[in-house]
C-alpha cells in the first residue's frame, strides 16, 4: 500500500511540475501578459511569430480614408477637412527626396518605433484610394486622346 501511495504521489508531483514548465515562456507582470518576454509592455506582448486565421482591429474613432473620395468629388471633406489629393508631380518630388510615400513613415522610423497595424492599414487604404483616383484621371485622359486621334485620322485606325 505504501508503494502504491508513493507511486501516486510521484505521478502527481511530476504531472504538476510538467504543467508549470509547459508554460515557461509566459509571464505576467502588473496585469500584463508576456509570451516570449519577461517584460510585457502592453496587455498582451508577444515576442515572436503569431499564427492566426483572423485579426479584427477596432478603429476606436479613427477615420477610414473615405475622405480621399469625398474630397475629390465634393471639393472638400467633412471627415478630414485638411486632406487634399497631391498631384503626381508632388508625389514624385516627395518620393525622390525622401524615398518613401507621403504620410507613410520611413523604414527607419518603423524599425525604431514600430507601427500600429490599424494605422498602417488606414494609411495603405488611403494610398490605394489615391491610386484609384490617379488611374481614373489617367483613363479619362487616354479616352480623350483616343477621341482626338480618331478625329484627326479616322481611316488609319
Amino acid at each position: 500500500m505504501k508503494n502504491l501511495l508513493l507511486i501516486a504521489l510521484l505521478i502527481t508531483v511530476s504531472s504538476c511540475g510538467a504543467q508549470t514548465t509547459r508554460f515557461n515562456h509566459i509571464t505576467e507582470r502588473n496585469g500584463k501578459i508576456g509570451i516570449g518576454t519577461a517584460f510585457p509592455d502592453e496587455l498582451l506582448t508577444v515576442k515572436g511569430k503569431i499564427h492566426t486565421q483572423e485579426v479584427i482591429v477596432d478603429l476606436k474613432g479613427a477615420v477610414a480614408p473615405d475622405y480621399v473620395f469625398e474630397s475629390y468629388y465634393n471639393g472638400s471633406s467633412l471627415l478630414n477637412p485638411d486632406y487634399q489629393l497631391p498631384s503626381l508631380t508632388e508625389v514624385e518630388a516627395f518620393v525622390k527626396k525622401h524615398h518613401h510615400l507621403p504620410n507613410i513613415p520611413s523604414a527607419q522610423e518603423i524599425e525604431k518605433e514600430g507601427m500600429s497595424l490599424k494605422e498602417m492599414n488606414l494609411l495603405l487604404l488611403e494610398k490605394v484610394e489615391e491610386l484609384t483616383l490617379y488611374t481614373l484621371q489617367q483613363q479619362k485622359e487616354i479616352e480623350a486622346l483616343k477621341k482626338k486621334i480618331d478625329e484627326i485620322s479616322p481611316s488609319e485606325r
